[in-house]
């Protein structure tokens, strides 16, 4: 004989488990996001240090789309640092959020636990 199915129960689980589904995907994303702000930091941690033993006299271009632009050394020094403070504070904002969404992952995990023990423990006292 088939046990009968709770809808509500099943409706919340489906619910949590696409709750679970979306937070796994964009904790995938923002380590993605995380991986090329760290090459981007590296790069400018690079340039900056290549930079650093240069005579203050050297002429230097920097990058501005797709042509380069003769700009003094110490623009190009206060530029990279602007930059690797704004690859910084994305870097940290992406922390997080994945920070939180791990955290609600967690819950939603947890719940479905909860729900799965309670469905069992509803069907081990009908048993008896």
């Amino acid at each position: 004989m088939a046990k009968p199915v709770d809808l509500e129960l099943k409706k919340a689980f489906f619910e949590l488990q696409v709750k679970m589904v979306e937070a796994s995907k964009e904790i995938k994303d923002i380590d993605a996001k995380l991986a090329v702000l760290t090459r981007y930091l590296q790069h400018a941690g690079i340039t900056q240090r290549e930079i650093s033993t240069l005579p203050s006299d050297t002429k230097t271009y920097e990058s501005v789309g797709r042509m380069f632009l003769l700009t003094d050394l110490d623009t190009v020094k206060t530029n990279l640092k602007n930059k690797e403070t704004q690859l910084t504070t994305r870097a940290q904002e992406l922390e997080s959020t994945k920070h939180y969404l791990e955290k609600n992952l967690k819950e939603s995990e947890d719940n479905i636990r909860e729900m799965v023990q309670q469905r069992k423990g509803q069907s081990d006292s009908k048993a008896n």
